[in-house]
């Protein structure tokens, strides 16, 4: 056995250091703003700004790797801890409570060791009526968050079928908790980045690039290793997590193919708001064929306060997601994640005795996350890599118009003299002069 006790080190290490990084990290969105709100600068300065607008971006992409640099700055990254900085981990810490927590409430509701109800459609149906009468509450009563234009047709062809997959990922999830402990589900899980790119490269959202490829081979790799070390393995269990997980990789393609290119965002609230009541519907009818027989046996327990309670945390979950991701963003999410994994795995063999760890299973879930790891940083080079493109380009193009403005000029102040000795000279010339040297410039 493996003491779990010293299984949550590295991932706390490792955490911070990256958290650190995203939010002392020059190259953020209001730097590239400010970049690109200065005034028009002369050819030296504009030279001079690319290449410095060109080492931030780079320095922000290799930073993870030159971890010395940490050392250097020690100093100055003390000073730049400020109060709102300790709300954004609050965030966070308050992020990862609530997500470990609603996963260990479910699996005790479900399991039949502890409180004994072992439907997991039922349970998921409470969840989804319970977020979206709050969300409906939220948007259209107290009015906290506005509504979205939405057609039948949009409705119809891109929340129907999102729901459906949303639907099918909570269902499969939760019923897996049945069979297999906490600690295996979330090494499943690992599989998640490597369901997703294959269904966005199939979808054709994304392209089959090498370095990823090998990345998923990686930590698939680091599953199978992990499975084969799990001491109660179940066939069943894992392939209800398993279509889960692809179900949740197609609800995540179909939101960004269906939605984000008719340009509509839906943050969590609105996403109840809509995806909720549908996809209650769609677990309907699973739960009158599989479920509702069952539940009429007189000796079931309903105690109302477990059910709220359980059901209010899932809607906290969602409402601390939208506070963390609009306060930090989605790359900061990821990063939480590895910690929410670890500490989750750790207080699920503690909570659940019944739950063992093996060698083999730390060692095949550590392959695993490391790849999971290096396609997160994989991601944020690429945002990293797209902004620097972007400072590039505009930067070139404010040095385009710049000499072209100054060629201009230099023709200006040619024609002017010729036309100081010339008595026919159109009286019009200066203001047209003046017209030209204005042009492509930005106003102060």
């Amino acid at each position: 056995m493996v003491n779990c006790s010293n299984m949550v080190i590295y991932p706390i290490v490792y955490t911070v250091f990256i958290l650190f990084i995203i939010h002392s990290s020059p190259a953020n969105s209001e730097s590239i703003n400010a970049h690109r709100t200065m005034k028009q600068p002369s050819r030296n300065q504009s030279n001079a700004f690319l290449k410095l607008s060109t080492l931030i971006v780079l320095i922000d992409i290799e930073l993870p790797e030159c971890i010395d640099l940490c050392w250097v700055d020690m100093a100055v990254a003390v000073k730049m801890v400020t109060k709102q900085n300790l709300l954004t981990y609050i965030y966070l810490l308050v992020y990862i409570s609530l997500s470990s927590g609603v996963i260990l409430y479910n699996k005790w509701v479900l399991s039949t060791l502890y409180f004994n109800f072992p439907f997991p459609i039922t349970l998921t149906m409470i969840h989804m009526a319970f977020s979206g009468a709050v969300a409906f509450l939220l948007i259209r009563v107290l009015k906290v968050v506005s509504p979205i234009k939405m057609t039948f047709h949009i409705y119809a062809t891109c929340v129907v079928p999102i729901s459906a997959f949303f639907a099918a990922s909570l269902w499969f999830g939760n019923t897996a908790y049945l069979y297999i402990s906490v600690a295996f589900i979330q090494m499943l899980k690992a599989l998640m980045p490597v369901a997703t790119f294959l269904v966005a490269v199939i979808c054709g959202t994304e392209k089959l690039r090498c370095d990823i490829f090998l990345n998923m081979v990686l930590v698939s790799v680091g599953v199978v290793i992990s499975s084969y070390g799990e001491i109660h393995f179940n066939v069943i269990g894992t392939v209800y997590q398993v279509t889960g997980i692809i179900a949740e990789a197609l609800r995540l393609v179909l939101t960004q193919v269906l939605l984000q290119k008719k340009g509509l965002t839906l943050n969590p609230i609105t996403s109840l708001y809509y995806i909720a009541p549908c996809s209650f519907v769609f677990l309907f009818v699973p739960w009158y064929i599989l479920e509702k027989p069952e539940m009429e046996d007189p000796h079931m327990q309903f105690n109302f306060w477990i059910f709220f309670s359980n059901a209010l945390c899932a809607l906290a979950l969602n409402l601390s997601t939208f506070l963390v991701i609009g306060r930090t963003g989605a790359v900061t999410i990821r990063v939480a994640g590895v910690l929410k994994d670890w500490t989750l795995i750790t207080l699920s063999t503690v909570i659940f005795p019944e739950s063992k760890i093996t060698g083999l299973n730390v060692m095949g879930y550590a392959i695993a996350l490391s790849g999971v790891v290096f396609y997160n940083y994989l991601k944020v080079r690429d945002v990293g890599t797209s902004q620097l493109q972007s400072i590039q380009d505009e930067s070139a193009k404010e040095l385009q118009t710049e000499n072209k403005a100054g060629n201009v000029g230099n023709k200006e102040e040619t024609s002017w003299n010729d036309s100081v000795s010339d008595t026919h000279s159109d009286e019009e010339s200066p203001l047209i002069s003046s017209r030209i040297a204005y042009f492509g410039r930005k106003p102060a």
